[in-house]
C-alpha cells in the first residue's frame, strides 16, 4: 500500500490511530480555526483531511489530490526543527508539498495564510 493511499483504519497501528483521533479532538485555537476553514470544501472546492497519517506522521490538515500538507507550528516546533525537516523531506519525496505557519500567523494573519495556501492550490493545479 503506498502512501499516499488513505489507510484503511485496520491497518494503521493502534498507538497511532488513537494519538491522531486525539488531535482531533483537542485541536488549538489555531487548528480549529484553519479547519473551519478548509473543511467541506471551503478552500477552491479543495478536499482536505485534519490529523492525516502519512507514513509514521501526522499531518496537521492534508489536500490528496492536489499532494498538499499544511503544518501549523506552536512554539514547540522551534525545538524540535530536525525532527520537521525529516518530515518535510519524507513528504518532498513523495511529492508532497509542504506549507508552514506559526499559530499566531493563522490567528492574526488570517487572510494571508489562507491566501498562501490558495495560491499553492492554483500552482498545483485548480484554476
Amino acid at each position: 500500500m503506498s502512501d499516499l493511499t488513505p489507510h484503511s483504519p485496520r491497518a494503521l497501528p493502534e498507538e497511532l490511530k488513537r494519538y491522531a483521533r486525539a488531535m482531533r479532538k483537542n485541536m488549538p485555537d489555531a487548528e480549529a480555526l484553519c479547519w473551519s476553514l478548509l473543511r467541506n470544501r471551503r478552500m477552491a472546492n479543495a478536499k482536505f483531511r485534519r490529523q492525516h497519517v502519512i507514513g509514521s506522521y501526522i499531518i496537521d490538515f492534508y489536500c490528496a489530490e492536489y499532494q498538499l500538507a499544511i503544518e501549523l507550528d506552536g512554539g514547540q516546533h522551534s525545538e524540535q526543527q530536525d525532527y520537521d525537516r525529516q518530515r518535510d523531506a519524507y513528504l518532498r519525496s513523495l511529492k508532497i508539498t509542504t506549507l508552514r505557519f506559526w499559530n499566531h500567523q493563522m490567528l492574526n494573519e488570517t487572510e494571508a495564510v489562507l491566501e498562501a495556501i490558495y495560491h499553492a492550490l492554483q500552482n498545483k493545479g485548480i484554476q
